[in-house]
């Protein structure tokens, strides 16, 4: 039996993401593939400059390869199931325990050892469990979002459709799960205070095996430019006026028909204000076109349409410049996780303000870092942008504190040294209580 991966003398980690299309340069945009997928990857590379090889571990699907290089010591590596066809993430653990076959088979042919198996989101660790199990090695958790907070804010937020949320989201079967991986797996890393909270208090963790670790960004592309530069960058990408960007996947908890209307209030205040939405991926599917088509009625209803502009999707090379080159960014959200965008923004040097609804904005100080308002309440968002474009002093604060912030807390680099010292710390910890109950029983009795 030929091996289909070549030995290394490297010690080896295990990262696990199930959904989405998880590949070397991922279509950003597409469904279910948006910050986790950055996460796990930019996560990867940085453990491998570290010392370790990395294998991601994702679904294999549509036309896509087994195997997926993204550098030299990081590939990803597709196990099929459930079919050809793509799968929401909602629905993908039925298919799951053929994938966790399919991928031992994988790894007793290829003799693979891990240090460590990392899971992203619960269909990643309702799959990782059984490997781990089977493997016996330590499996570390990363849940992204919760999916009782989720359901939470979304029947605070539309009471009438709780039936359609089940329906849709799975929440039952979600949460069922995440409570049984959440007590069972040996460490959970939760990005935020708030989660770290309800992981312990609602789900019935143990404290001492729930940790926090931000996200984190690549400070080698996200970081502030001079001013002329900016200039420059404003002229090649066509800005003009006081723009204010958003971006991310086209999907109705980023809020975007929120921050429109909250645009209607800024627009008559500021008139040259211009609200740039860089959404969705290369090619729309059927429900993210809807969502598009419904935003640009609502543009037009609000007679805003020459004022509200769609430019699609953001190649990942201009990404940054986008970021520089915008007067404001805003995280609209109706609930994030963490919102990996804003981060990014602040790390450019651009003022922002970032949704109540998530996690991020218990971090930063408002005021300081970035502002922060309720995407549901239009004035509050409309006016907390108003006073970052109207007064360049604040402005000038939260873009310089709010770039120091992202640098001192969430550059990758830092993160993986977090999580290899969490393991290390775990590794030294068990090695001692073996030695303690190693020891003869010989206290004088």
């Amino acid at each position: 039996m030929s091996r289909v991966i070549p030995e290394s003398a490297l010690p080896r980690i295990a990262m696990v993401s199930t959904h989405g299309y998880v590949a070397a340069e991922p279509p950003l945009g597409k469904a279910d593939t948006g910050g986790q997928v950055v996460y796990v990857i930019e996560l990867s590379k940085k453990l491998a400059q570290l010392g370790f090889e990395v294998d991601i571990w994702t679904r294999r699907f549509e036309d896509q390869p087994e195997i997926d290089l993204i550098n030299e010591r990081v590939r990803v590596i597709r196990m099929p199931c459930g079919g050809r066809n793509f799968i929401d993430k909602e629905y993908l653990y039925r298919h799951l325990h053929e994938w966790s076959e399919n991928a031992l088979r994988f790894i007793g042919k290829n003799e693979l050892k891990y240090q460590f198996i990392n899971s992203h989101y619960w269909d990643a660790g309702y799959a990782s469990q059984r490997l781990t199990e089977a493997l016996d090695v330590p499996h570390v958790h990363t849940p992204h979002s919760i999916g009782l907070w989720k359901k939470q804010l979304m029947e605070k937020d539309f009471p009438d459709d709780a039936a359609v949320f089940e329906k849709k989201y799975n929440f039952t079967q979600r949460i069922n799960e995440e409570t049984l991986l959440y007590r069972n797996c040996d460490e959970v890393i939760a990005t935020t205070p708030f989660q770290v909270d309800m992981i312990v208090n609602d789900y019935g963790a143990s404290p001492e095996q729930v940790h926090m670790i931000p996200p984190g960004y690549d400070d080698n592309r996200f970081f502030p430019i001079s001013a002329a530069s900016r200039k420059a960058v404003r002229a090649r990408l066509g800005y003009e006026g006081n723009v204010i960007l958003a971006l991310g996947r086209l999907a109705r908890n980023k809020g975007y028909d929120l921050l429109v209307d909250a645009f209607s209030v800024i627009a008559s205040r500021i008139p040259d204000a211009v609200l740039l939405l860089a959404i969705g991926g290369t090619s729309l599917n059927s429900a993210e076109q809807k969502i598009l088509d419904e935003l640009k009625a609502q543009a037009l209803a609000l007679g805003l349409s020459d004022r509200v502009k769609f430019t699609g999707f953001v190649a990942d090379a201009d990404l940054a410049d986008h970021y520089r080159a915008a007067d404001a960014f805003v995280l609209c959200s109706r609930y994030e996780p963490f919102g990996m965008t804003a981060i990014e923004a602040m790390a450019c040097g651009t003022p922002t303000v970032i949704t109540t609804h998530g996690g991020l904005y218990r971090a930063v100080t408002f005021g300081r870092h970035a502002l922060y308002a309720d995407p549901f309440d239009k004035e509050d968002l409309g006016i907390s942008i108003v006073k970052v474009l109207k007064h360049p002093r604040l402005a000038h604060r939260l873009g310089r504190m709010g770039a120091h912030k992202a640098r001192s807390l969430f550059t990758w680099t830092g993160i993986a040294q977090q999580l290899i010292s969490l393991i290390e710390e775990r590794a030294t910890a068990l090695a001692f209580t073996d030695n303690e109950w190693d020891e003869p029983w010989n206290d004088g009795d």
